[in-house]
């Protein structure tokens, strides 16, 4: 799909964001499907690696890597105004936020060999979440 934006204007970051966590999701599903397993383990899997929690883990082993204009999207995104469910850690939400808003970007820039470049740095699939420890859905 082609993005078309009137005054060649982007998405807030936060529409961003909205579309990088649908676009993440699919990432993290696609691999957990080829490697293989029982849908219910794959959904716990999947859950696992998709919180803000691993989201924000996640942007922490890529944010080294990104470029200037990435790391503003990053910047700006993490800033939003916004308000974290009560049972979320505010910066890890403003983090996974952050990351979500990044792969949105980049997807709709099309950048999507980047995106992918970075997801696959950025995300573990050895059958393990990122901390090697199970995090509850939030």
């Amino acid at each position: 799909m082609i993005f078309r934006f009137e005054h060649k204007t982007l998405p807030g970051s936060l529409e961003l964001a909205y579309l990088g966590d649908t676009l993440y999701d699919l990432y993290v599903r696609e691999h957990l499907i080829a490697r293989g397993g029982r849908v219910r383990a794959l959904h716990r899997e999947a859950v696992a690696l998709v919180c803000a929690h691993a989201q924000a883990q996640a942007l922490a082993r890529i944010s080294g890597l990104l470029t200037d204009d990435e790391a503003d999207v990053v910047r700006r995104a993490r800033n939003a105004r916004q308000t974290p469910p009560k049972n979320a850690d505010p910066g890890e939400y403003h983090r996974a936020t952050a990351l979500e808003a990044l792969v949105g970007w980049l997807y709709v820039t099309g950048r999507r060999d980047r995106m992918n470049e970075l997801l696959a740095l950025a995300l573990p699939f050895d059958g393990n979440p990122p901390s090697g420890e199970n995090h509850e859905k939030q």
